[in-house]
């Protein structure tokens, strides 16, 4: 958890420091393309900054996050000179004790599951990856995307349908069965 100062508020600095990768993942599970995350997620703490003294300690500070970022993400994605088709994830710094074929491999599927990702429709995604990935029990995400706990529920199950469908389109593409 973030440090908090005296006063029960949290220190934005140490917030950025221990959540920076958090929001720039969330940011590029939602849609940013690799060459505005960093402006994008700046973008992101400026608000937690601005935000930070109305942020309840209560609240998971992540599902916060992650409000803020899908906020971010949704004006992104509205310009029109981002509706275009979304470049897969960089490969990440691969383990030297790892044999090349396992890195590769993992490296396609990672690819594999960001581009299925990408299909599946922002509201669906929000709720899919904040639940799946991060992890937010889906009250807690229906809170923080202000929806009705039925429409979590409803937005989780057409995410995974169309996730798991965008996967094995994408999947059959490259040959894997």
């Amino acid at each position: 958890p973030a440090e908090s100062l005296g006063d029960g508020h949290l220190d934005a600095t140490a917030v950025f420091q221990q959540e920076f990768r958090y929001v720039w993942n969330t940011l590029r599970r939602l849609g940013v393309h690799e060459r505005d995350l960093e402006d994008m997620t700046h973008e992101v703490f400026v608000r937690v900054h601005d935000q930070l003294p109305l942020f309840d300690p209560e609240r998971p500070l992540r599902a916060w996050l992650f409000g803020i970022a899908l906020g971010i993400a949704t004006n992104y994605r509205r310009l029109a000179r981002h509706r275009v088709h979304l470049m897969a994830e960089p490969p990440e710094v691969t383990d030297l004790a790892r044999r090349a074929d396992e890195s590769l491999e993992q490296h396609e599927q990672a690819e594999l599951v960001h581009a299925a990702l990408q299909k599946v429709a922002l509201e669906q995604r929000a709720v899919l990856v904040l639940h799946e990935l991060d992890g937010c029990p889906i009250p807690e995400v229906a809170t923080t995307l202000g929806l009705s706990l039925n429409t979590a529920y409803s937005r989780l199950r057409l995410g995974r349908e169309a996730f798991r469908t965008a996967f094995r389109r994408l999947a059959a593409q490259k040959g894997w069965r």
